[in-house]
């Protein structure tokens, strides 16, 4: 059996294990006081080109979405997302849960487009009963987006200045970051992330991690006393060695940014395979997620043999599954997924 089923289902790459064993008997103070914590963010800043930016380490990416959503909105707000947004639909309520309301807009492929978000926004304000709806506090996208498809830096340019005219902040989801950011199709780097928005977060769970994501403030605008906000609602790690030894290494040597390449090579020979199989992709995606319809009886064949993820029906004969490469894909899963296709 192999697995395309998602790019978290391994643990951790090599590199990070063997800094843990070599940091293990190490006395470290907590809460990401250590000097790990202090060399990553460090690090991080510089990848980012920001030398102001504010980083912290949080335990996994819905704790991540409903801190940072919940401590910068205010009570009376909530936040817009596209329709299929991670907030939106798989995070069972996260953000409802903090007290704040996902405000869905229409989407093309995963994308929300500027022009439509700023019609959003001005219906919003024109509406003489505006005080009693909840207002839209902040922008939500994820990069790359829900179905692997990714922003230009035109596109995101576009939304930010929206954002900046309605004095509305700019939250990028980066749960898988890196993949989008070594994309062969991509046109922005971290630094254009970090100077394109208010407030983004660097994927470590979904890019070789065991746990683990970077919340980046990127306009000295960080929440007052967000770590505070960040253990009350349970994502902080007493041990914040573990978080920081992992972004220390990912961000050593290019560790991330390879190990991101490696998952788009991967995914741009799976994609190969697909076609050449005569399967159906259901939309280009450009990243490490690629979604096929499948004939339904086709589909469950195929369960016995591989793991890959539903997203949705198509039809009464089709589903629309995903099949997901990640830093630790293999050639010979890619071999051998040719065989029994």
């Amino acid at each position: 059996m192999i697995s395309f089923e998602s790019d978290y289902t391994t643990g951790a790459h090599p590199k990070i294990l063997q800094r843990f064993v070599e940091t293990n008997m190490e006395v470290l103070s907590g809460y990401g006081n250590d000097a790990y914590c202090q060399s990553a963010r460090e690090k991080i800043r510089n990848a980012c080109q920001c030398p102001e930016a504010e980083v912290f380490f949080l335990t996994g990416g819905t704790q991540t979405n409903a801190v940072v959503i919940s401590s910068v909105l205010q009570k009376y707000e909530g936040v817009v997302a596209a329709q299929t947004g991670h907030v939106s639909v798989h995070e069972a309520g996260a953000i409802e849960n903090t007290g704040h309301k996902v405000l869905e807009i229409p989407q093309s492929e995963g994308k929300i487009d500027a022009a439509f978000l700023e019609q959003y926004i001005e219906a919003f304000y024109q509406d003489e009963n505006y005080e009693h709806m909840v207002f839209p506090g902040m922008v939500y996208i994820s990069y790359p987006t829900e179905y692997g498809t990714l922003y230009t830096k035109t596109e995101l340019t576009k939304i930010y200045e929206v954002c900046k005219k309605y004095h509305i902040p700019l939250f990028i989801d980066g749960a898988r970051l890196g993949y989008g950011l070594m994309s062969k199709n991509g046109d922005m780097t971290l630094a254009d992330i970090a100077r394109l928005c208010d407030v983004f977060y660097i994927g470590g769970t979904k890019v070789g991690a065991l746990c683990g994501e970077a919340v980046v403030f990127t306009k000295n605008n960080t929440p007052k006393h967000f770590m505070t906000l960040v253990k009350r609602q349970g994502a902080m790690l007493a041990k914040g060695r573990l978080i920081g030894v992992q972004f220390d290494t990912l961000f050593t040597d290019n560790l991330y940014f390879d190990i991101s390449r490696h998952a788009i090579e991967m995914a741009e020979r799976l994609k190969e395979i697909i076609k050449e199989k005569g399967c159906r992709i259901y939309l280009e995606s450009p990243t490490n997620q690629q979604f096929i319809v499948l004939e339904n009886g086709k589909m469950e064949a195929l369960k016995k043999k591989v793991r890959f993820g539903f997203w949705e029906k198509f039809d009464e004969g089709h589903t629309i599954v995903r099949f997901a490469t990640s830093w630790s894909t293999s050639e010979e899963e890619l071999d051998y997924l040719r065989e029994i296709l």
